[in-house]
């Protein structure tokens, strides 16, 4: 019975602990988390800027590649003789001893270069009956070519090989440039191996 009474006379007195000041912590956290977010955020804004600088110093630094400027008329302005060999056997001309007439002719018109050709055979004048009507046709291409003033050689059965022939005649005329088609190489008139050897001038080859 005591135990009880002692129970119940014992006053039960609430605890009162000091109260401290209480921040906002849900403001709180969230500014830091604000705050760390934007620290953790890729900068893209400025990456994709610095991206854009670079390129614009790139095409900046970058030269513009300036034409290659080709020389090839300038040089054909230095050719002022041209020589035209024909070693064709055919009285009408082949394709290739036509073309190389345009080419030779075209070459004189546009430079103003003087023309000379040498018809080439091996044999004699006597052994070929078609000879004139060849020579014939050679004078109506260059006339089809616009030329009219131009000079006309034959070496014919000089027992010498067609390649030594037309380097004499550059030889002996100072030319400045030959133009041989590919077909007189192909029909093994004209020895391409010696070219370089026997011929003083440049030597223009046209193909088929």
């Amino acid at each position: 019975m005591a135990f009880a009474h002692y129970l119940l006379a014992v006053p039960v007195e609430p605890c009162e602990y000091p109260k401290l000041p209480i921040s906002n912590p849900p403001l709180s956290i969230s500014s830091h988390c604000l705050n760390l977010s934007s620290t953790l955020r890729p900068k893209t804004h400025n990456l994709s800027l610095f991206s854009r600088l670079r390129r614009i110093a790139h095409k900046a630094n970058a030269k513009p590649q300036e034409p290659e400027v080709s020389v090839a008329s300038d040089a054909f302005t230095e050719f002022k003789h041209l020589l035209l060999p024909i070693t064709d056997r055919n009285p009408y001309l082949s394709e290739g001893t036509r073309q190389a007439i345009a080419t030779t002719s075209a070459l004189a018109k546009k430079y103003g270069a003087d023309i000379t050709v040498v018809v080439i055979d091996e044999q004699q004048k006597e052994s070929l009956p078609e000879h004139e009507a060849q020579l014939s046709s050679i004078r109506w291409h260059l006339s089809e070519g616009g030329l009219k003033d131009y000079n006309l050689l034959e070496r014919l059965g000089e027992g010498s090989k067609p390649t030594a022939i037309i380097g004499d005649v550059a030889d002996d005329l100072n030319l400045d440039l030959v133009v041989i088609s590919m077909e007189a190489i192909h029909t093994k008139h004209i020895d391409a191996n010696l070219l370089a050897e026997f011929i003083p001038c440049p030597v223009m080859l046209l193909p088929l």
